[in-house]
């Protein structure tokens, strides 16, 4: 009987894991990375790509690179390339390929079955669609289990002392929020809200739009290589400003004017970015009340308050979440 293995199929970075006894182990990608970006490409002579080759090779073919596409799973969005449409499920299956290969060749045996992560707010179109793309991948998918209870049992909880846990779930393109109850060997979700457009890519999208519009140097609204330079950019930044108070974008030859080559520098900082984002992390409020008041429970009953997704590593985020819930968040997981 062959392993089953554990898959975060995230909407910008996923990963896969296999139990080795009674413990968890996190498997690494071809590339020597414990994470694949989830992202895919198709070249101009047909050759597809899949994680780290498909990101670098992003700014120069931007119009044949499929990001986020998590954010579309279970609906009728289509992607076209070189006149093939291709569907949310057929496009994850391509990420849950790479990442079964990725466990074979850690495992040196073939895999078949697999449990996948979604985010609780996820309704039945896009939990059906996550299995589709595991079938389509080769997999049969054993179980769909909420993101904010895999985070609870990864986090040890499931250790039989009795606490109300409040699991905040950040991601790259979705926010959940969930209340757990946790007894003996018994985890129940007590409620669950969230918002599935709320996520790092809207973060990003943010302030590139503010540099797109700060430079007035030059008029790159049609250069999608230099548009996608900025949005790499972007996402530098907001993960630089998460630890320093400032950062310096420096894009050297974005573009030309007057046949004479243009470089864009621009010094952001953790204040500028945060006013830009503020509606953003307002709005996992409503979410996060919502989900105390269907528990039942006042944020003081609230016995520990877990971060999860890349996008809680942002201090503003960490203050809403401490103004919300009048506690310190525990940062024991790797969000």
């Amino acid at each position: 009987m062959g392993k089953t293995i554990g898959i975060d199929l995230g909407t910008t970075n996923s990963c896969v894991s296999v139990m080795e006894g009674d413990k968890a182990t996190v498997i690494g990608n071809g590339e020597g990375s414990r994470t694949t970006p989830s992202v895919i490409a198709f070249t101009k002579d047909g050759e597809r790509l899949v994680g780290e080759t498909a990101l670098r090779q992003a700014a120069v073919n931007a119009d044949r690179t499929i990001f986020s596409i998590k954010r579309e799973i279970g609906t009728d969005y289509r992607k076209n390339i070189d006149g093939k449409q291709y569907s949310p499920q057929e496009i994850s299956a391509m990420i849950l390929m790479k990442l079964k290969k990725d466990a074979q060749d850690y495992l040196g045996e073939p895999v078949y079955d697999a449990v996948i992560t979604v985010p609780a707010y996820f309704n039945d179109a896009q939990r059906q669609a996550t299995k589709d793309a595991g079938r389509i991948a080769g997999l049969t998918v054993k179980r769909i289990i909420n993101e904010p209870t895999a985070a609870a049992l990864a986090n040890g909880l499931d250790n039989g002392q009795e606490q109300k846990v409040l699991v905040y779930d950040l991601g790259g393109g979705t926010f959940d929020v969930s209340v757990i109850e946790i007894g003996d060997n018994l985890i129940e979700v007590l409620s669950t809200a969230g918002d599935n457009h709320l996520g790092g890519d809207d973060f990003n999208e943010r302030l590139t739009d503010y540099i797109f519009k700060k430079q007035e140097k030059i008029k790159l609204e049609k250069d999608i290589a230099a548009m996608q330079r900025i949005r790499e950019a972007a996402e530098s930044a907001k993960k630089a400003l998460s630890s320093s108070e400032s950062y310096t974008i420096n894009l050297p030859y974005i573009g030309t004017r007057k046949g004479e080559p243009v470089h864009l520098e621009m010094t952001i900082t953790r204040g500028m970015f945060q006013s830009l984002t503020k509606d953003l992390v307002d709005r996992t409020e409503v979410p996060v009340k919502n989900a105390l008041s269907d528990a039942g429970l006042a944020p003081g009953e609230i016995d520990k308050v877990l971060l999860v997704g890349g996008s809680t590593r942002m201090p503003a985020v960490e203050e809403k979440v401490r103004n919300l819930l009048g506690k310190e968040p525990s940062k024991k997981l790797n969000p």
